[in-house]
């Protein structure tokens, strides 16, 4: 069956189009922060992997990154648990991490890797606790009704530092790694740690081109609902100032902000809910979310 010609003309502009991206973003790292609904729908699955595997045919070196809250609520329900959090954060004592490592260290990882694989690509799964490559310590969340006091969250961590060495002999070899966000401590205990604070560290470690965090929004919004993109550093700074950024977008903004601030080129905060979200945002002119870059 031939195409139409204006149907033609339109698939011949937009593989035009992705020409000089493919250029320019040739043999770059792009650190992927995969989470919300592009996790869950079986169409948006089937894309991002196609998506991933298409950008390291092409040339580059994607890294994912995945979250995986709904499933952990899910298999803590099965077992009679009930999920806690704090100020966002997920109370984890030792049962609830024994469940994270479980979903993401297993179920949700080797989902993600096997969609990758089927699709054409070549993907290993990953956690922190792999050769030790994500070192990390106990977060304390501070006590807003008692300032000056923490609250202890359990085996809930942040990053100390990270060893890029197998991620990058990962690459090296075609490979594309798939990180579920699982830290060690100096001890070998496990901690859980937020996906999009593990995406913006390996970003800036492995010196990446762009980091994207996948999420359920179009994007950075204005007060009108509209979407703000080619933000700069200080920009950001002052609608998180304003009040125009807020509430659950401000730890995600941050970790954007902070990846550009320590050598990352450009963050993407992208629409996960749009089908091909990766491609476009990364092979076309327009994309479909908020850009953030240093200056």
């Amino acid at each position: 069956m031939s195409l139409n010609p204006s149907t033609a003309i339109e698939k011949a502009q937009v593989l035009s189009e992705a020409l000089p991206y493919i250029q320019r973003f040739f043999d770059k790292t792009i650190v992927i922060k995969y989470g919300g609904n592009a996790m869950t729908d079986e169409k948006l699955k089937q894309g991002f992997a196609r998506d991933v595997v298409l950008l390291k045919t092409v040339g580059m070196n994607p890294v994912v990154v995945h979250g995986g809250g709904p499933q952990i609520n899910d298999l803590l329900k099965r077992v009679g648990k009930q999920g806690e959090f704090i100020q966002g954060m997920r109370v984890t004592d030792r049962e609830t991490m024994d469940v994270v490592e479980m979903v993401l260290g297993g179920l949700v990882n080797k989902e993600i890797v096997n969609l990758i694989n089927q699709n054409g690509g070549k993907a290993v799964g990953l956690t922190g606790k792999d050769g030790g490559f994500i070192r990390a310590r106990k977060m304390m969340v501070k006590n807003v009704d008692k300032p000056g006091e923490n609250i202890d969250i359990g085996h809930v961590g942040e990053v100390t530092e990270i060893f890029p060495e197998l991620v990058s002999l990962l690459d090296s070899r075609d490979f594309i790694p798939v990180i579920a966000p699982i830290g060690v401590g100096e001890h070998g205990e496990a901690y859980n740690i937020n996906a999009d604070l593990v995406a913006g560290k390996l970003a800036e470690t492995l010196k990446a081109e762009k980091l994207i965090l996948l999420t359920n929004t179009a994007g950075v919004l204005d007060k009108e609902g509209k979407l703000l993109t080619g933000l700069t550093a200080a920009r950001v700074d002052e609608l998180i100032a304003n009040g125009t950024i807020s509430g659950g977008m401000i730890p995600k903004i941050s970790t954007a902000l902070d990846a550009v601030k320590n050598g990352v080129k450009s963050s993407h905060i992208i629409d996960g809910r749009v089908e091909h979200a990766l491609l476009l945002e990364i092979l076309t002119d327009q994309g479909v979310g908020t850009l953030i870059r240093a200056n």
